[in-house]
């Protein structure tokens, strides 16, 4: 096995190996399930980006064939995990934290506590 010197390659391999996980947090924030269950369909597909590049790897002898083969079981497992994960968001019912109701803004509060009297918005909104 050579010394691993390629470090373009190297460096191309850690970022595709981070971006499953950037791309499921960033689905996770656009605010509806379609968007993040694209998100994970991505997340996916960087998961056989990897895979791809461990090939590369092992043919090129970056890596030797117990590396290889950990490399392999571990994308093979994540894209399985994503999968699922996708497959159970598309079917289920439930919304999840991410989709929580968020009450309308008072738009009267507001305006009270920018120009009324110190104390007023206490004495209209008693907690309750």
């Amino acid at each position: 096995m050579k010394d691993w010197k390629d470090y373009d390659f190297r460096s191309q391999i850690r970022r595709a190996a981070t971006s499953p996980m950037f791309n499921i947090a960033e689905g996770f924030d656009r605010g509806t399930r379609a968007e993040f269950v694209d998100a994970l369909y991505i997340a996916k597909d960087e998961c056989g980006e990897v895979r791809a590049q461990l090939y590369l790897a092992n043919d090129l002898r970056y890596i030797d064939i117990s590396a290889f083969r950990n490399g392999l079981k571990l994308t093979d497992e994540c894209s399985r995990l994503i999968q699922s994960f996708a497959q159970k968001m598309k079917g289920g019912s439930k919304h999840g934290t991410q989709f929580k109701h968020a009450p309308p803004p008072d738009r009267m509060r507001e305006f009270l506590e920018q120009h009324a009297s110190p104390g007023i918005v206490e004495k209209l909104y008693v907690a309750g």
